[in-house]
């Protein structure tokens, strides 16, 4: 089985903007399929395409700018396919729209967003969405620094805090859930797009706390302690829940479980290549995103996404931004794209 190591290289090599990961305007004009956008998606869209490669021959490159930073390519023409691990924001939708590009949203795996501290923290058995909300929020920045201001009891020892970039989907949904409003938080954190890069600093640091995919976190679960997060909420299991493939999918571990996607030019859609591989990643991604560390859709959820794409169906259901605490299937089955 190969695991997520497997594809850092191809990471790497899509940050460093090598050769293969990001389209020229010669591939595009020939047919093959430009993808860009999320550092998490890209590990599934990495796998498919070095399967369509061999079982369908279509050709498509793949390219990790960010989620925010693939929006633009997107509604700017640039790529046929966008990874987000995050909805489009409504700011996105009408930069697309300026341009004339319609869109299908397809959701593609679960992933949970881990948050860990170093293994020689022996005191964090668990954590509140108010504790993380105390840590994180705007108004803790160069006031929070302590451990011993979260909770009673915990030492007088530093609090450092790492996590996504504020250019990453992660972020904008963690912000969301835990602080109440996306892409708001403190700014003195340690920051960085390259998950590993964060994993490296919790495993350093006595001090650490972080947040990042729970795919990353399942490649070092040896080198991290993962904490347990209480939502306060019942209805949602009892207690603070650990994130599991499990509860991932089973929606227990919220507020921290969020559907990642692909979004789809409808223009593009006239290319038969893009067609194909579209059909073609629907098809694998249960396999592929389990492959890689993530959590299968649901058969109702894959259901409804494939039978979305094939009515190609664009728009979103998530109204401009993130819903925390809403489960996928209800919203593809309210049918709230337009």
């Amino acid at each position: 089985m190969r695991t997520i190591t497997a594809w850092v290289s191809l990471l790497a090599l899509a940050a460093a903007g090598t050769a293969g990961t990001a389209c020229s305007k010669k591939q595009a004009a020939g047919g093959s399929v430009s993808i860009d956008g999320s550092s998490t998606v890209f590990l599934i869209s990495a796998a498919v395409a070095e399967r369509a490669k061999k079982e369908i021959g279509v050709d498509a490159t793949v390219g990790a700018s960010g989620t925010g930073g693939g929006f633009k390519k997107f509604c700017a023409g640039e790529t046929d396919i966008s990874g987000a691990s995050r909805p489009i924001k409504a700011s996105e939708a009408d930069a697309c729209k300026a341009k004339g590009i319609e869109w299908i949203e397809l959701p593609v795996a679960y992933d949970g967003i881990a948050v860990v501290v170093n293994t020689k923290n022996t005191f964090v058995d668990k954590l509140t969405v108010d504790e993380l909300k105390k840590m994180w929020a705007p108004e803790a920045e160069g006031q929070v620094t302590k451990w011993s201001q979260i909770r009673e009891g915990w030492p007088d020892q530093p609090l450092r805090l790492l996590g996504a970039g504020a250019d990453s989907g992660t972020y904008d949904y963690f912000t969301a859930a835990i602080v109440g409003k996306e892409h708001s938080s403190r700014g003195d954190y340690r920051q960085s797009e390259d998950d590993n890069v964060l994993v490296q600093g919790v495993e350093g640091d006595e001090n650490a706390l972080g947040f990042f995919g729970f795919a990353y976190y399942a490649e070092n679960k040896d080198k991290l302690k993962i904490v347990p997060i209480d939502d306060g909420k019942p209805d949602d299991g009892d207690g603070a829940i650990v994130p599991s493939a499990e509860t991932i999918a089973g929606g227990s571990y919220q507020p921290l479980s969020r559907p990642i996607f692909i979004y789809v030019s409808k223009g593009a859609l006239a290319k038969a290549p893009v067609a194909k591989f579209v059909d073609f990643y629907l098809a694998n991604a249960t396999a592929l995103s389990a492959k890689v560390g993530y959590v299968a859709l649901p058969a109702k959820v894959d259901e409804l996404t494939k039978k979305r794409f094939a009515e190609r169906k664009t728009g979103s259901v998530f109204a401009g931004g993130s819903k925390v605490g809403v489960t996928l299937e209800q919203l593809l089955a309210s049918e709230g794209g337009s």
